[in-house]
């Protein structure tokens, strides 16, 4: 009997159910279920309606019923940072915030006025940014805090409601910039400065781990299959890592989405000097790894170019459009803060930027188009140098997968900028890896290799060779262009 496997997958603009099995040798993938998601404006604060995205999971599962499946196992991955404040009663005390709330703006600085910011990377390894879990707890209201039984990250809360176990699990637990990488435990000082408690949060566990079958109560509300929840690896940039096909022998990883995730899989954390300064960060990864890699902006940007577009564009006419127009017409930082959430809208954000750099505005979705891609390209590449200069080798290839992998035109920008192959696919990287990891637990693969073995051959991987070195000249000066508007 071939086993049936669900991956849970939500992002901050979507989720969905996607089915897995194995046959004839290959994953062959099915999606059965998909749902918007977003923050909302409420007491005061942008906030994720979690009760709506496990009401969507529950539609998801009577759909697989509906389709024949009687029996699954299911895992859970969602974006990383936020988290649930749970009471003595076992309910929420209030639907989450989310890390683009403007709460923490000022954070960092607050925090590390008397625990010293290089203090907190060598116990942590975790690059500042000012959403991490650490500078959220910090604003949080006092109050809730001393009612709060248990703090839950966004996925390990979904699994509780659904099975009733309460676990954390450490690839996400990780991006709180709280856990020790010594200790391999929630740091004391650390805990103490946001006037939490170690036992607030469930007990720590590796992705693999069986958290059980759905509650008894679900089984009288909705019509499911019998379901068995895996602990997957929770932050969906983890399970789009194992999700990646690894190709070469010094292959570094794009995860392409609403952020860019850059980086590559060590096993042993690299926190020195160079890594601090250049805020690299050393995320748990499944399987004893860590995920040493650095956030970009990514397609955020252009999510929200799209939506702001008077007239409605897919995602592939507007990388068309940028086709037909020159590239590097402007440099634009796009890893500064004031992309994170503007509120004047993306749009007039990027124009101004241009506009106060004294560049060429770009004024058409295909210009505004190219501004975006080919400055997400020349930050790539960029970044790929100095990962290549912290870790001491330059990189066989460059493997690109999530929704970015599908944008032709910024694959072969990076990989001439870059002067580097470049693999693109499978675009469902983080859903693959939610889904070999309930494998590898339920002994249908052996291990990663073995799933990045079948990941090769289940999926149309694409090949970007680096055309030419002309490009290379506009990294140099993108380059100094971005020390300069640091400076």
């Amino acid at each position: 009997m071939t086993n049936t496997y669900v991956a849970v997958d939500i992002g901050a603009s979507s989720g969905r159910l996607m089915l897995g099995q194995l046959r004839n040798g290959k994953l062959h993938l099915q999606e059965m279920h998909r749902f918007k998601n977003g923050f909302v404006k409420e007491a005061g604060h942008d906030r994720w309606q979690i009760d709506k995205l496990i009401h969507e999971i529950f539609i998801g599962l009577e759909k697989i019923k509906q389709a024949g499946f009687s029996q699954i196992t299911l895992g859970i991955d969602t974006w990383a940072v936020d988290y649930v404040l749970v009471g003595n009663n076992g309910q929420k005390l209030q639907n989450p915030i989310s890390y683009r709330d403007d709460r923490t703006q000022n954070s960092i600085a607050k925090l590390t006025s008397d625990l010293p910011k290089d203090y907190i990377y060598k116990k942590t390894g975790i690059q500042f940014l000012d959403f991490n879990t650490l500078y959220q707890l910090f604003e949080e209201d006092k109050e809730l805090l001393a009612q709060t039984s248990k703090i839950m990250m966004i996925p390990d809360y979904i699994g509780y409601v659904l099975t009733g176990q309460a676990v954390t699990e450490v690839t996400n637990a990780s991006t709180t910039q709280m856990l020790s990488l010594r200790e391999g435990l929630f740091d004391h000082d650390l805990l103490k400065k946001v006037n939490v408690r170690s036992e607030q949060f469930p007990k720590l566990v590796d992705a693999g781990t069986v958290l059980g079958p759905l509650k008894a109560n679900w089984y009288q509300q909705y019509d499911l299959p019998q379901t068995t929840v895996i602990t997957v690896a929770t932050h969906d940039t983890a399970s789009a890592v194992i999700g990646t096909p690894g190709i070469g022998q010094h292959w570094a990883y794009l995860s392409s989405g609403t952020w860019s995730l850059l980086g590559c899989e060590l096993n042993v954390p690299e926190n020195g000097e160079q890594a601090y300064q250049e805020n690299y960060t050393n995320e748990w990864g499944a399987y004893g790894t860590y995920r040493f890699l650095k956030n970009i902006m990514g397609l955020w940007i252009i999510q929200n170019v799209q939506k702001e577009l008077p007239q409605a564009y897919s995602f592939a006419e507007l990388a068309a459009l940028a086709e037909k127009q020159l590239p590097f017409q402007q440099f634009i930082d796009v890893n500064n803060p004031r992309f994170k959430n503007p509120r004047g809208g993306m749009i007039k954000e990027l124009q101004n930027y241009c506009s106060q750099t004294n560049q060429k505005v770009p004024q058409t979705p295909g210009e505004i188009a190219m501004a975006v891609y080919s400055n997400l390209s020349l930050y790539y590449a960029h970044e790929l140098a100095i990962l290549g200069d912290i870790v001491g080798h330059r990189w066989d290839s460059l493997n690109i997968v999530g929704g970015g992998a599908n944008v032709k035109l910024m694959n072969q920008l990076t990989a001439s900028l870059a002067q580097v192959e470049v693999y693109a696919g499978p675009s469902e990287a983080t859903a693959i890896g939610n889904l070999v990891v309930q494998m590898i637990t339920q002994k249908d693969l052996a291990n990663v290799q073995a799933a990045r073995q079948l990941i090769s051959k289940s999926f149309v991987i694409k090949r970007f060779l680096p055309q030419t070195d002309v490009e290379t000249h506009q990294l140099s000066n993108y380059q100094k262009f971005l020390q300069e508007v640091q400076v």
